[in-house]
Formats: structure tokens, C-alpha cells, sequence
């Protein structure tokens, strides 16, 4: 039986064309932000602490003024919006699983009519001094990574005995779901770390790449 193909993309960097996170900590946090950042991508702390650590840094009266920025700054992906009309036609589920956090990622993906059940990423809480960032898709107990938004964990729900399970990302957080995928399209750091560990991948610079992939491999549902 032939499987079903789904499709689990990221956020950041990836439908938009720069990190969200890292443009608001350029922008608004103190230069304490740069050395954490370092430590994420060396992979010497957790995506979670780090990513956690990051926001201690920023106030949340600020949370209007980075939305607004964030709304103002954010660019989309060249062919994100064919690449939903195609996994709609081709009966592609399409998930976005973004270690990205909700009071931006909501808002940005907002024109583009997602269904709120396909949208995975990281919470938030703004009634305390700082921001504090809450962890509804954190690890379950095959994963000890410290995810935050745990993209392994919510690839596990399509076992791969029934999906074709394909991966669009470019960061530090596409690379333990680029380990299960069986198909992986890469961009930026991403390919850097998928070139070390020998997994295979497809490079895309827009989506529009993606699609004429997926169609050359005839891939549908």
C-alpha cells in the first residue's frame, strides 16, 4: 500500500525568510542575547533553555511594539502560498512545527487561513516582568533533547510504516526531524549540519522549489 506523504515545516527562517527570534533580539534585547545564541547553535545548551533564556531577556510591556515590528518586518517565503494550495490539491496534510512562539507566529501566518490544529510551536506568558516562554509540545519520553516545541515528537504521530514523512527547515531545530524524514528540504544551516551527519536533502531556496520537486518525484496523496 502506497503511503500517505505529510509534510512538517518550519517557521522561522524557513515561510519567513529571516529568524524571527534572532531579528527581535537584534532589535530589542541587550548584548547578553549573542552569546546564548552562539550556545544554541554549538548545540552546548538546550533549544528550550536557550530559547528561554533569550526572552528572560526582553520586557513584557514590549510585547505590542514586537508584534508590530515583527508584522512590519517579516517577509514570506517566495511561493508559500502555492505551496499550501498544492498540498491542498495533492491531499497533502501540511503542518507547520515551529520552535518559533505564538504571539508571533499566530499573527504572521494569520492571512493564510491555517487551520489551528496544524500549527505547532512554543507558548508564551506575558504577565510577569520579563517574557516568559511555555512549552505546550515539549519532548514525550522517546526524546531527551529539551526541544522546546518538539518536532520528533509530533512526527511520531505519523509513524512512518503509513507516512512518507517530509521536512522543510533550515536551522538547529530541523535537524533531530531531518534524522527521521524520509525526504528533507534544506536551506542555510541546515544543510551544513545534514552535509556532517550524511543525511540526505534537497536544497530550496523558495517553495516554488519545493514544489517542482515534490511533483518530479510524483509525489502525492
Amino acid at each position: 500500500m502506497t503511503k500517505q506523504p505529510v509534510i512538517f515545516c518550519d517557521f522561522d527562517g524557513t515561510i519567513t525568510k529571516t529568524d524571527n527570534i534572532i531579528a527581535l533580539m537584534k532589535r530589542f534585547a541587550p548584548p547578553e542575547w549573542d552569546p546564548i545564541k552562539d550556545d544554541i547553535l554549538a548545540q552546548k545548551v538546550s533549544i528550550q533553555q536557550g530559547v528561554g533564556d533569550l526572552f528572560k531577556l526582553l520586557s513584557t510591556d514590549l510585547k505590542d511594539e514586537l508584534v508590530e515590528y515583527l508584522l512590519n518586518y517579516s517577509e514570506i517565503r517566495d511561493g508559500f502560498g502555492e505551496m499550501l494550495d498544492f498540498a491542498k490539491e495533492q491531499n497533502i496534510p501540511f503542518y507547520v512545527v515551529s520552535g518559533g512562539i505564538d504571539f508571533f507566529v499566530e499573527p504572521l501566518l494569520h492571512p493564510f487561513k491555517l487551520d489551528p490544529e496544524h500549527i505547532y510551536c512554543n507558548g508564551s506568558d506575558f504577565h510577569g516582568p520579563k517574557i516568559k516562554i511555555t512549552w505546550p509540545n515539549s519532548c514525550d519520553d522517546q526524546c531527551d533533547n529539551e526541544c522546546g516545541c518538539c518536532k520528533t515528537t509530533v512526527m511520531r504521530r505519523f509513524p512512518a510504516s503509513e507516512y512518507t514523512r517530509i521536512v522543510i527547515g533550515d536551522s538547529i531545530t530541523d535537524l533531530q526531524a531531518s534524522k527521521l524524514a524520509d525526504l528533507v528540504y534544506a536551506r542555510d544551516f541546515l544543510i551544513q549540519k545534514c552535509a556532517e551527519l550524511s543525511i540526505a536533502y534537497t536544497e530550496f531556496e523558495s517553495f516554488h522549489d519545493v514544489i517542482n520537486d515534490l511533483k518530479e518525484r510524483g509525489i502525492k496523496g
